[in-house]
């Protein structure tokens, strides 16, 4: 019997190292993604815009293979319909999605990261068009609604705070908006902020631990995005947070940071022209 039990262990240990290989990352370091295995929450950064950012977060959730995911790119109607079967087809999912109308890179880029775990139920957390208005013209707290004081919405940030916030505002937006509609900008992404991690709460009370956040790096930084709303509502929660810069250049805190290349762009204050 001791032998038989020998050869049955000597045959899984074969048979699943094609299995782990599949799941070792090329683009994560080995300490990180330890790290990010060890949290109840993973929150992913990104450029919308780079491809690279993207495959690492791919990377990541397949690795992870958490028990939910929370995207910042899909409304939480549009979340719930996503399947196996739907991800299995682009045009499908960008329509069913619609992805293009709402504004964001090609779909394209995120494909693999939807793959990467096709079984794990999503969250969207896209604050709509109407509630980012409301945001602007009554602020964050009344535009989220009856969560608002728990969120810490009600009440006003500190005066530096607010005014470097307020200065990221303006150079994000190439300095052409008019002063006055600056603090409305910081109330919208406060409202966003908030709204991810009432969305990360909810997946991880009806699907427990790990979630992955797929973000962007604004919403991600551990000093003023959703780990700041997190730990308000869920201060024991384990949380761990990955930054993706270009060239070295990212603004904020995190856990960790892995930079790439730029992704090649066209001159975003073009817009503003």
């Amino acid at each position: 019997m001791r032998h038989a039990f020998v050869w049955l262990v000597a045959v899984a240990v074969i048979l699943a190292a094609p299995f782990r290989a599949a799941f070792a990352s090329d683009l994560i370091p080995q300490d990180i993604l330890d790290r990010m295995k060890q949290a109840d929450v993973v929150i992913l950064g990104e450029f919308h815009d780079n491809p690279r950012h993207h495959q690492i977060q791919a990377e990541a959730v397949r690795a992870l293979q958490p028990n939910a995911v929370v995207w910042e790119m899909l409304t939480a109607e549009g979340a719930v319909r996503v399947n196996r079967n739907l991800i299995s087809d682009e045009q499908k999912l960008a329509i069913e999605l619609k992805w293009e109308e709402l504004g964001w890179p090609p779909l394209a880029m995120y494909l693999d990261i939807f793959r990467a775990a096709p079984d794990a139920p999503l969250h969207g957390a896209l604050v709509p068009r109407v509630a980012a208005h409301s945001a602007m013209e009554r602020g964050a707290a009344v535009a989220l609604g009856a969560d608002a004081a728990r969120y810490g919405l009600t009440v006003p940030l500190p005066p530096e705070e607010q005014a470097a916030r307020i200065a990221d505002q303006h150079a994000a937006h190439c300095e052409a908006l008019p002063e006055e509609m600056l603090p409305q900008m910081v109330e919208v992404q406060r409202l966003r902020d908030a709204v991810l991690a009432r969305a990360t709460i909810e997946a991880l009370d009806d699907d427990g631990a790990p979630v992955v956040v797929i973000t962007g790096n604004g919403h991600a930084r551990k000093d003023r995005g959703i780990p700041v709303y997190l730990a308000r509502r869920r201060p024991g929660v384990n949380v761990f947070v990955l930054g993706q810069s270009e060239d070295g250049r990212l603004d904020g805190d995190f856990d960790a940071v892995i930079d790439s290349p730029p992704a090649e762009r066209e001159d975003p204050c073009k817009t503003f022209e």
